[in-house]
């Protein structure tokens, strides 16, 4: 792995998985297939699951905080590394450091979270709580125990000869045979044995309406 990156725009530091106004590509023609979407000119995963295709030019034009780019997030999702600095985060007995908004209001929250979100090391918390969408709502320091990388955000497509949209983003799971249908924008993981470690807010907005994922 390359040395930790942290870019910054402006004198403001630059999460390591937003992405820059460089980054950004037309999406080429979708395909039906007998396996499944296809976009062409690229190949599908090992699963079968089609991606959302990015450039990579890490710190070129401007910032876009409100964009993940996929491939920076997919691998600090596996990998275990910050977002913001993309150092790898540690682990105490409690288990890895991760910044959640804030659903404390709903039942059994936060056990088996899922989420988009990579972790965020102890030291880069102010700055992700601070550079987030502020709609988004407060944020809450958790140590997370087991982490179970095993679902797909994006875009489901009718399964026909000219794939449409079909509905709003989501996240399906492994094993969903509808992910030969979608195409993927971001990995999404499953979070267990998960503890609050800061009860204070990192930040000052109520919760965000959501539609809640459970596994």
């Amino acid at each position: 792995m390359d040395a930790p990156t942290l870019v910054t725009y402006k004198g403001r530091p630059v999460p390591y998985v937003s992405a820059w106004s460089s980054e950004r590509v037309d999406l080429p023609q979708l395909r039906a297939t007998a396996g499944g979407l296809v976009v062409e000119g690229q190949l599908c995963d090992a699963a079968g699951v089609s991606w959302k295709p990015w450039g990579n030019a890490l710190g070129v034009g401007e910032p876009d905080y409100g964009a993940v780019h996929l491939p920076r997030q997919r691998e600090c999702m596996h990998s275990l590394l910050c977002q913001v600095c993309r150092r790898p985060v540690q682990r105490d007995g409690l288990g890895w450091p991760w910044l959640l908004e804030d659903h404390r209001s709903e039942p059994g929250w936060p056990e088996r979270e899922v989420t988009t979100h990579p972790p965020v090391c102890e030291a880069c918390q102010p700055v992700s709580a601070i550079q987030c969408d502020p709609n988004r709502g407060s944020f809450v320091s958790v140590r997370v125990g087991r982490v179970l990388v095993d679902g797909v955000y994006g875009q489901l497509y009718t399964p026909a000869p000219h794939p449409a949209p079909a509905g709003g983003e989501t996240v399906l799971f492994a094993g969903d045979p509808r992910l030969l249908w979608m195409l993927g924008g971001q990995v999404a993981a499953t979070l267990l044995d998960v503890t609050i470690v800061d009860m204070s807010q990192l930040g000052t907005h109520a919760p965000a309406p959501r539609e809640v994922v459970r596994r």
